[in-house]
């Protein structure tokens, strides 16, 4: 869940649709030709992007700040492999320019991926109340909004079924990529796990297959993106399969969850065990799996490193930081 802050503030097999869990780690969903090389690649119009999967896993960093509050770029570029940060050009006063993505990538050493907010929209950014001629804005597009977000006054629930709204949500990823990213973290795509009992985003059927479908039509636009998604992680998306019958899991480089051991959430460890039971080898490389806890500072050393190593232990990649309402700061940890 993206920070309340920020309103201060103006990431084989040649089929694998048909396969099983070993197709899935064989091949990725669209072709590829990063496996094997930890480098940038140009794709065919000259651009440099990463292509599929990680070449590291860690560390990582999630950080929703500026590039002034992140402080010494060079540093987090020495000590992170993965950065998660939020690249919005917001209206053309950008976190990030893309000159210092380009410094935090350190030469295709490190992987930088942007917060891409799928399932609500936030009343603070740009194309809630504007949107490029031929699209509908968040707020003009009414009938796509499934009531407020819970807890964040300034976010309302969207159906990612609404062709309006992914046309937006492509639109918005556009922009992210032209920043330079390598990729994008997608947030509260657990809306499609919501169903319709609920008042709190309900999600029905027809929501919760357009959400899938949605991630499909985002890796047709970006084959050589990194494409991580947080929370969401149940049988809805592990076992899911797209209208186009393609395995859902075959569409994605890697997963995160919030709050797995800090407080100690058994149901979440037990959805990314599940998770790594894929053997999932996106661009030939190992599936990433993430875990961000909340140990409220960077000096709690302790309950950060219980953390890690509970993390670790499970064959995942952690990162502790202050709050889910903060993520202002880099935490370095010394272990």
């Amino acid at each position: 869940m993206r920070a309340l802050l920020l309103l201060a503030l103006c990431a084989g097999c040649d089929d694998p649709a048909t396969g099983g869990a070993a197709d899935l780690a064989a091949a990725p969903a669209t072709g590829d030709a990063s496996a094997g090389s930890d480098g940038p690649l140009a794709s065919g119009d000259g651009a440099v992007v990463s292509g599929r999967g990680f070449p590291a896993s860690a560390p990582w960093v999630s950080f929703y700040g500026t590039a002034q509050q992140m402080g010494d770029l060079t540093k987090v570029a020495s000590t992170f492999r993965v950065i998660n940060l939020d690249a919005d050009p917001a209206g053309g006063s950008p976190n990030f320019t893309p000159e210092q993505i380009s410094t935090l990538q350190d030469g295709g050493h490190n992987r930088v991926i942007s917060y891409l907010n799928l399932g609500s929209c936030e009343m603070f950014r740009t194309y809630w109340s504007s949107a490029p001629v031929g699209l509908l804005s968040c707020s003009a597009n009414t009938k796509a909004q499934l009531g407020p977000y819970d807890g964040y006054p300034d976010e309302v629930w969207m159906n990612l079924g609404d062709a309006d709204y992914q046309a937006l949500m492509l639109d918005v990823a556009d922009r992210l990529a032209a920043t330079g990213v390598d990729g994008f973290f997608l947030d509260n795509f657990e809306l499609v796990e919501h169903g319709t009992n609920t008042t709190n985003g309900p999600c029905d059927a027809a929501c919760a297959q357009g959400g899938l479908d949605f991630i499909e039509r985002l890796r047709a636009r970006f084959p050589d993106r990194l494409i991580v998604m947080q929370n969401a992680t149940s049988d809805v998306t592990r076992l899911g399969v797209t209208s186009a019958n393609t395995k859902f899991p075959s569409l994605l480089d890697g997963i995160s969850h919030e709050e797995v051991y800090a407080p100690a959430d058994v149901g979440a460890q037990q959805e990314l065990a599940a998770w790594k039971t894929l053997g999932l080898q996106p661009g030939g490389r190992p599936f990433f799996i993430a875990t961000e806890d909340y140990v409220t500072s960077c000096t709690n050393t302790t309950a950060a490193m219980t953390v890690y190593s509970q993390s670790r232990a499970a064959g995942f990649s952690p990162y502790a930081t202050d709050a889910s309402g903060g993520q202002m700061v880099v935490c370095y940890w010394p272990f």
